[in-house]
């Protein structure tokens, strides 16, 4: 069974292997890869049977990856630490992982039942696990360099785009900066009375304190944000809707 190791930490991917080496399998590693993109390339090009796949990445969650590959058909055995909202999801969802660091006993114990289960029924698992994942609104999971970081979002003040990263800035002075452009956000975020003023901006429309008309928003913390000419006829019209309610 050729095998794709997706993990971002290098020792773990090296740990993983030389355990393997140990089981008795014909689990065979095929590539190893640390982000979500660099993964999708090589299960693309590779096609495997087995994805050993770590929920936290650098480049965002192994979700993510799932999304990107849907059209491929293989099994998959998650790897995490011991991170609760992690942990919640792939429970309910009945999926296979294996906790941080790997040991040999649950390693064999997941191969072994991940061979009888058909591919579309741990889609099933996988996609009831995904639901639990994102089922609340109302707070959003970060998927941050070494966890996972969750916030509600009626304390989002706003969220900054730069060069394919995003900060979220909240209410008590905290930010947390995730690698992942703001348009991955923005569906969710405009559910909640957020708005979008400017291509690296959106807004919490209950923290806007009042609206220069030369395309200035103005927070209750006094941090100013811009208004793009191509989206201030919009951001008015948002902006006019919420406050008459």
């Amino acid at each position: 069974m050729n095998a794709l190791i997706v993990e971002d930490k290098a020792y773990i991917r090296k740990g993983l292997i030389n355990l393997l080496e140990t089981v008795e399998t014909d689990v065979k590693i095929i590539g190893e890869c640390g982000s979500v993109k660099e993964a999708v390339v090589v299960a693309n090009a590779c096609k495997p049977e087995l994805v050993f796949l770590d929920i936290n990445l650098t480049d965002g969650t192994g979700f993510d990856f799932l999304d990107q590959t849907e059209h491929l058909h293989f099994k998959t055995i998650f790897i995490t630490a011991y991170e609760e909202y992690a942990l919640k999801a792939l429970k309910i969802g009945a999926v296979d992982y294996l906790l941080k660091p790997v040991d040999y006993d649950e390693l064999q114990s997941a191969l072994k039942k991940i061979k009888s289960l058909p591919i579309s029924a741990q889609k099933e698992q996988i996609q009831t696990a995904k639901k639990v994942w994102y089922q609340n609104d109302s707070t959003l999971v970060l998927s941050l360099s070494d966890s996972f970081q969750v916030i509600e979002l009626q304390e989002l003040l706003f969220c900054e785009s730069d060069k394919g990263y995003t900060t979220f800035y909240l209410a008590d002075g905290k930010k947390y900066v995730v690698s992942k452009p703001i348009k991955v956000y923005e569906e969710q975020l405009e559910k909640l009375n957020f708005t979008r003023p400017h291509q690296s901006f959106m807004v919490n429309l209950k923290f806007i304190d009042k609206y220069d008309k030369s395309g200035i928003i103005y927070l209750k913390d006094g941090k100013k944000i811009p208004v793009s000419s191509r989206k201030k006829e919009g951001f008015i019209a948002t902006f006019l809707n919420y406050n008459s309610l």
